[in-house]
């Protein structure tokens, strides 16, 4: 298929390369040129704009960090609202809001596109090596006609209904449990340091207690919280539990437990850990123990 890219960071670069990888025809945009540059070895085709990795494009993918980033792609002036050629499909992998995967729904059907909410379960490396969890939502026929894009990129597909932004639901609900474990997993590390229980004991104990790869894969980074940018910022984890609460409110679901990771979340971005990996949470924790991690 011919695809536009846009959105090249830690996850889009990787899932580009993929997409190249399985024989699809890619134009990548990025705001920063060099990232897209850097993709041409593998065969893709650099854009300056947004409106040129539409032009002649079936799909343009969205891989960027929140609301305010995929709004204004969209709907700038020769954004990929007026840019996309009708029949053409728009298909959002970004983390955001259900408000605007509704807002994104109804305005590319003004215009005769077809809209996919596609967000992906996954840290930097799963989508370097196509092993992410894919979530898909919307049209039925739209998504079996996507789906070879999505084998390029995941493991596996869930397709979580008709509507796009009950994928993105799903999304953030997925990103809420991932932050519980890692909020839970800080407080608990914290009570076993200070108490001078070997932490490795804890971490060993746990891992097959859960035998998760959750666990498993934020249990070692929790124990030992990295100060360097990180595979998933912080700051970007702030901003998914903030849509999740968001999300509750619509619904009229209580979620304190997401209040309580909020907090300590803004309290880490407000200590300067906003680029430090979600896991760094364990700072927080140690802090209020009065311990260092």
């Amino acid at each position: 298929m011919r695809i536009g890219f846009i959105g090249l960071g830690k996850m889009g670069s990787g899932m580009a390369r993929n997409l190249l990888a399985a024989g699809h025809e890619v134009t990548v945009w990025n705001r920063s040129p060099d990232k897209a540059r850097a993709l041409e070895p593998n065969g893709a085709r650099v854009a300056f704009t947004p409106a040129e990795a539409c032009a002649g494009a079936e799909a343009v993918i969205t891989m960027l960090a929140d609301d305010e980033a995929v709004h204004g792609v969209v709907f700038w002036a020769n954004g990929i609202a007026d840019s996309l050629a009708r029949g053409a499909i728009h298909i959002s992998c970004s983390t955001i809001s259900t408000e605007l995967a509704r807002l994104l729904a109804a305005e590319h059907a003004t215009r005769g596109h077809g809209y996919l909410s596609v967000p992906v379960f996954g840290r930097p490396e799963a989508a370097a090596n196509a092993k992410l969890l894919v979530v898909a939502a919307g049209q039925k026929e739209i998504i079996d006609y996507c789906q070879p894009l999505f084998n390029a990129i995941g493991r596996q597909t869930i397709v979580a209904g008709p509507e796009p932004w009950q994928a993105n639901l799903v999304k953030i609900c997925g990103n809420f449990t991932i932050a519980s474990v890692i909020e839970t997993l800080s407080e608990a590390f914290a009570a076993i340091k200070k108490s001078g229980v070997n932490p490795e004991v804890f971490l060993g104990a746990m891992n097959e207690l859960y035998n998760s790869p959750v666990y498993k894969g934020y249990g070692q980074a929790v124990m030992t919280p990295g100060t360097e940018p990180g595979g998933f910022a912080l700051r970007l984890g702030l901003k998914d539990v903030r849509l999740m609460l968001k999300a509750a409110d619509e619904c009229s679901a209580p979620m304190p437990m997401a209040s309580v990771i909020r907090d300590n979340m803004l309290s880490g971005v407000a200590n300067g850990q906003g680029e430090f990996d979600w896991s760094s949470l364990a700072l927080v924790a140690a802090r209020n123990a009065g311990i260092k991690a």
